[in-house]
């Protein structure tokens, strides 16, 4: 799968309906957030909202052993069910708190008007307990070597490696592994380097 055949398959999906809403899960440094950010360029931002799972982290008050142990209960998911999937459902703007991971705490509301393509991007996206209650139009998921995948993250946030690889990474391993994300998304892209074509 390439990145120039999801933005087609996007465009032909917009043809035939009003909004559609797309789900990028994967790991960590796969380039999710720099896919949705090309994605976005490419429709326009005046016709594509993204919103991130960062925003959904558990708060800390949240973050019990028994959650923690849940594959894929880092996530906030319930939270997001119902400040984003379910407004999501009206057409109409809506808003919602994204979680702060520098100071631990919910910011100030963001407005997201009604725009044809969502995406919402980040591991976790296409968690069970959000797709049994939300219908996504497209999912996506992202892979990376493991190489290839700590060399990025060493890159991009060298104080939280050690906590990538020892905590972060094996519990989204057993988010993945747990649920079959991988063989429940539509399309898979392997190589970051496909988000090139669409430049």
């Amino acid at each position: 799968m390439t990145a120039e055949r999801l933005v087609f398959d996007i465009q032909q999906y917009l043809q035939n309906k009003k909004r559609i809403v797309v789900a990028i899960d994967g790991m960590s440094a796969a380039g999710k957030s720099s896919f949705s950010a090309m994605l976005k360029s490419s429709f326009g931002s005046k016709q594509c909202n993204v919103i991130h799972m960062d925003h959904f982290f558990l708060r800390p008050e949240q973050r019990t052993s028994e959650r923690l142990n849940t594959p894929g209960g880092n996530v906030d998911f319930e939270r997001f069910l119902l400040e984003v999937a379910k407004p999501l459902t009206t057409g109409k703007s809506f808003s919602y708190k994204p979680f702060c991971c520098k100071t631990q705490s919910l910011k100030e509301p963001v407005v997201i008007p009604p725009r044809p393509l969502v995406i919402i991007e980040g591991v976790y996206s296409t968690s069970p307990e959000i797709v049994k209650q939300f219908k996504y139009d497209i999912t996506v998921f992202m892979q990376v070597d493991e190489a290839t995948q700590h060399i990025r993250l060493k890159k991009r946030n060298p104080g939280l490696y050690e906590r990538f690889v020892n905590e972060w990474i094996p519990m989204e391993s057993k988010y993945f592994k747990t649920y079959n994300i991988l063989e429940k998304c539509d399309y898979l892209i392997e190589d970051i380097n496909a988000i090139d074509e669409m430049e």
